[in-house]
């Protein structure tokens, strides 16, 4: 008999960025134009002022990208949430597949992108020896009857109709994540420890992401209680 609770946790490490320069030049914030202030200061108060901005937003090249707008800001920030926690899985059974789900959401500024890592190890028996669920090391679809645990990051129609695609928020013009290779194949699932599971290749508005996590078990499974503590790790790239 094999019972598995699963938690889901985070980890954001710090990163930065520098302003634009060279041996020659350096750019930091600089404005152009009339009737707007980066800041607008007496002995009482400080204010950011916008009065005839005529075009603000993001544009890049290959080479370059480029945030405008009087107000923008130079601080570069990754924010990364989890909802959800504890989800107690109860008795495993040979005849089905057990399944759950969580979600975190990402986005970056002034970065070249983010990569979002799992960095636990399978679900893991809290006996002694503490053996763990076969991990899937390629796509695979779920068994019945065959000891496997795995995750994708889409919507799924099997071994039930469970988990989402990526959503971007408010749309895809302004979110550019998604999920990873391995990880992003409908009703197919894996689990490698420190694969990258979602990613952007540039600075990202929120993207919603759904884990969909499925536990099977076999007749040799190592009876006893399995706890699966998820980190996940996303990263600033650039």
């Amino acid at each position: 008999m094999a019972i598995l609770t699963a938690a889901v946790f985070v980890y954001c490490p710090f990163a930065n960025a520098q302003q634009s320069s060279s041996s020659h030049y350096s750019v930091d914030e600089v404005f152009f134009g009339t009737g707007g202030e980066l800041n607008a200061c007496s002995t009482n108060y400080c204010s950011k002022q916008s009065a005839g901005e005529t075009a603000a937003g993001r544009s890049s090249s290959t080479n370059y990208t480029a945030q405008t707008g009087f107000n923008t800001d130079r601080a570069p920030f990754i924010s990364f949430n989890v909802t959800g926690g504890s989800t107690d899985l109860g008795v495993l059974s040979t005849g089905s597949t057990a399944t759950a789900t969580a979600t975190f959401s990402v986005k970056t500024y002034l970065a070249g992108g983010y990569v979002v890592q799992t960095a636990s190890d399978p679900p893991t028996n809290t006996l002694p020896n503490s053996p763990t669920l076969a991990n899937l090391t390629t796509p695979t679809a779920p068994a019945a009857g065959t000891e496997q645990f795995g995750m994708n990051l889409v919507a799924n129609t099997s071994p039930t109709t469970f988990g989402s695609n990526p959503i971007q928020v408010p749309d895809s013009t302004f979110s550019f994540g998604s999920a990873a290779a391995g990880y992003n194949t409908a009703n197919l699932f894996k689990y490698v420890k420190n694969d990258t599971v979602a990613a952007s290749t540039k600075s990202s508005g929120e993207t919603d992401y759904t884990i969909s996590y499925i536990f099977n078990i076999s007749n040799i499974t190592a009876a006893g209680e399995y706890q699966f503590h998820h980190v996940l790790v996303a990263t600033s790239t650039f």
